[in-house]
Formats: structure tokens, sequence, C-alpha cells
């Protein structure tokens, strides 16, 4: 073994007890970038695959590889020879996701979205009766919206509602309450009058609401303008878990005459970003998009 390869695996050379505490261990930084690179990718990859993934050399990935399958955070196929992640990182996956709570990864995040948005801020879950206010952040320019901590907000009129309605899925108890639901809100939209001053941002029909939510998933958040309350604005971002599932919607309001309603404005595109953020942190991986999309 040549001497420098001595060097590369020899701890004592890379750090010591005397040097400060956040010199840290390099060779463990290093190694981790293998591991991250498995998860990232879509399977088990060949080790030149790995090793480019990770920024080195086939032989330097080699050794650390050989670490990591005795300690079972790799496994390698014996026919095929690729590496993928082990179950003792498997493991620790599944204890870090069992520890996660969601909302408070959220409530950590919103004073660094504050600035980017320029706005008020909330987080929203589903609760026994629907999409259910659990955390107010105001900005400055405090949202003209009399909302309170537990406040329901309705699935067609609010951007929290058209959020959850949108991507709350079919599956469970809770997404099968939301068909329903929306049935009922839309039978009492329709008795609205449609001559005010404003123009309403409001279905008529069950076509336009499956038009309405259809755009929401391919914008990935949902807006309302004047539809919860006349000269207010509003943006709703979902956030996933690792299972796919909505766990809960950070939202964005305002009146409109300071908070930019476009789809691609700052609130928006920093609200969805940052969704999407905490929902990779949670586990979830966004699905592919397929060769037909843009």
């Amino acid at each position: 073994m040549r001497k420098s390869e001595i060097l590369d695996q020899s701890p004592a050379n890379e750090s010591d007890d005397s040097e400060p505490q956040r010199a840290g261990i390099q060779s463990v930084e290093v190694g981790f970038e293998l591991l991250n690179a498995l998860s990232r990718a879509s399977g088990a990859l060949m080790l030149r695959d790995l090793a480019a993934a990770a920024g080195m050399s086939a032989a330097k990935a080699h050794r650390y590889l050989v670490s990591f399958q005795r300690l079972g955070l790799v496994t390698q196929d014996s026919a095929s020879t690729r590496y993928d992640l082990g179950p003792a990182a498997l493991r620790l996956g599944l204890a870090s996701l069992s520890r996660i709570d969601a909302v408070r990864l959220a409530r950590e995040r919103i004073d660094a979205l504050l600035p980017l948005t320029g706005h008020t801020l909330a987080i929203a879950v589903w609760g026994n009766q629907g999409p259910t206010m659990v955390h107010w952040t105001e900005a400055p320019q405090a949202v003209p919206v009399a909302l309170r901590l537990g406040d329901v907000m309705p699935l067609l009129s609010s951007a929290t509602g058209r959020c959850f309605a949108a991507f709350m899925g079919d599956e469970g108890h809770d997404a099968q309450r939301v068909g329903p639901m929306i049935r009922e809100e839309l039978a009492r939209l329709k008795k609205l009058p449609r001559n005010g001053p404003l123009p309403l941002d409001l279905p008529t029909s069950m076509a336009e609401v499956q038009e309405m939510l259809d755009e929401v998933r391919r914008r990935g958040v949902a807006r309302v303008v004047h539809s919860l309350q006349a000269s207010v604005a509003g943006f709703g971002a979902p956030v996933f878990d690792v299972q796919g599932r909505m766990v809960l919607a950070m939202v964005v309001l305002g009146s409109v005459a300071t908070l930019d309603t476009d789809w691609d404005g700052g609130p928006a595109t920093a609200l969805r970003d940052a969704a999407r953020r905490l929902s990779a942190d949670l586990g979830h991986r966004e699905a592919a998009p397929r060769s037909d999309e843009p």
C-alpha cells in the first residue's frame, strides 16, 4: 500500500483531539458524499457512476464503500456489482423521519421566509373539520384578515383550502371527505351575488372546480384574489412526507395592493421553494417529469 493511501485512511492525520472541535474529521465528511449520492439516485449505481456523483476517484470511493458495507450502510449486488443504501442506512433514515415534527420544522423556517415574501405567513394542517390554521406570523404590513389560530378555512375560497383540495389525494378517510365538502361549499357559493365591485375568483360548477384544482397542481401552489375577503390575496403551497401524503400547507397572505399575485412572482416562488425544501427534508421525493411534459 502506498504511503498516500495509509495517510488517507488514518483518522489521526485528519483530526486531533487538540484541534478545535469545529475542525471535525474530514474522512467522515468525504465518505458521507457517497451516501448522499446514493440517497439522491433513483436506484443502485455502478462504482464509477457513484464515485463521479460523489466527486472522487473510483479507487478512493471503493475504500470507503468497503467500510460502509461492513457497517451495513451500503450493499453491493453480487450479480450487477452495483451499490445501494444498506439496511443500516435505512434504519437511520426511518428513525430520523419518525422523530420529525413537520409543523415544528415549518415554524422554524418562517422567520427566514418572511423577508422573502414581505407578508404575513401561516401554517395549516388538516383537522377534524378541514384545513385548520395552527401558526400565524404577522409581517410589518399586517394582512387585513380577521383570522385566528384554530380557524377552519374554506376549500374553494381560500388558498389554504384550495391547496388541500388539490393535493390531498384520494386515499384515506380525510381525503374521501374532500369531495362532499367541495360540493357543499359550491352550493353555498352559487348563491352569492356576482355583480359586486370586485371580480370574485370563485368557481360556479364542478367543471370549474376541477379546472381550478388542475391549475393548482400544475403550478405547484394555490392562489386566491378577492375570494377569501375583498382586497385580500394569498398563496398556499403543499408540504409532503416520505409517503407522499400532504401533511401541511405553508401560506402567505396580504393586501392585493402590496402582495405580488403573479404565479411566478417573488412571494409565490419563495413559498413554493420553501415548501419543496421542507418536503425533501421530510423524505419526499418528487416524481420525475414525463418525457412528454415541457
